[in-house]
């Protein structure tokens, strides 16, 4: 099943942080943005939070609009208790990441809470 622009969805919470990625990689901001639920909120460690998915459309397009690229870190094993899961990423930076995802009821996966740094 792919959303109705085509794009694959999560079907586990660790595919989020690979799909964000290849996203922003080739400008898919939209597609970004429809990683997160629609009243998920980002921490991304500059003194504010960024809530709904408009608002986290708009920030990724900020920051993709800066050429500034995300990259893949070392993912820790996701820890899932029913549906929600806890993810984090060690970035090669040092920082670490972490996330929680929420199971939809088709069985896919969206974020609902991402902080870009608990470091």
């Amino acid at each position: 099943m792919t959303d109705e622009v085509g794009r694959d969805p999560a079907r586990d919470p660790q595919d989020l942080e690979r799909l964000l990625i290849s996203r922003q990689w080739v400008g898919d901001v939209d597609g970004m943005a429809a990683l997160f639920e629609p009243d998920a909120v980002i921490d991304s460690g500059e003194g504010q939070l960024t809530r709904g998915r408009d608002a986290i459309r708009a920030l990724f397009a900020e920051i993709t609009a800066t050429g500034r690229k995300f990259v893949a870190g070392n993912q820790s094993p996701a820890v899932i208790n029913r549906d929600l899961a806890l993810t984090s990423t060690r970035l090669p930076d040092g920082s670490v990441t972490a996330e929680v995802a929420r199971r939809q009821g088709d069985g896919t996966w969206l974020w609902v809470i991402d902080r870009f740094s608990i470091t």
